[in-house]
């Protein structure tokens, strides 16, 4: 175990950093998803890695008939179900392997919170989430990659102390604005032009 004042990393860089193809790939992906920077998707990147290396483990030891690894690739199945990361039942350890890092971003509060409506783009809903006016269950969540489980999926909101909450507040996407009262009964309502006096001309000429 490490030193507890100092934590490990939660990603790990490219081996190469100057691949054109990468390169490109990762930038699609930030921009689809409102990612701040590349470590954003090396984390999912990291997480994503650890269960795959996991998987191919059990695998291996599941092979051999050990017991005890059958009973943690059901957990680990159970616990990726959970997630979201995969169906909740009927999958294999393939399926793991066969996860990519989509399947992670898409499980991310930032992006759950755009997709339910809560936001016009991924990166402003990761300016709600930091500005603390979303919440999760009632608890407010100010971690844009926080993986939302699929108990949550349906408990993401405004948080009820922001002031987005409001129906009417101009930042919320589908708010109305309440529409301008009628104008009184003979009183020209704003932007009417008068209308012209008989004779189509000034004094009836």
């Amino acid at each position: 175990m490490g030193d507890p004042k100092f934590s490990r990393a939660k990603f790990e860089r490219p081996s190469h950093p100057w691949e054109g193809e990468r390169i490109k790939a990762e930038n699609e992906l930030l921009k689809k998803y409102g990612l701040k920077n590349k470590k954003e998707l090396w984390r999912s990147q990291f997480v994503l890695r650890r269960f795959r290396q996991r998987a191919r483990q059990l695998q291996a030891l599941v092979r051999t008939g050990d017991t005890q690894a059958e009973k943690e690739r059901d957990e680990l199945l159970r616990r990726l179900g959970r997630i979201g990361l995969l169906p909740l039942e009927g999958t294999t350890l393939d399926d793991v392997l066969a996860l990519d890092v989509e399947a992670v971003l898409s499980r991310r509060l930032q992006t759950l919170t755009f997709l339910k409506g809560l936001a016009f783009t991924p990166r402003q809903a990761r300016q709600f989430i930091v500005h603390g006016h979303v919440s999760v269950d009632g608890r407010r969540v100010t971690v844009p990659g926080y993986i939302v489980t699929r108990t949550e999926e349906n408990v993401i909101v405004y948080d009820e102390r922001s002031p987005i909450a409001n129906d009417l507040h101009p930042a919320r996407p589908g708010s109305q604005m309440p529409a301008p009262p009628p104008a009184p009964e003979g009183e020209e309502g704003p932007g009417e032009a008068p209308e012209p006096p008989e004779g189509g001309g000034p004094e009836g000429a």
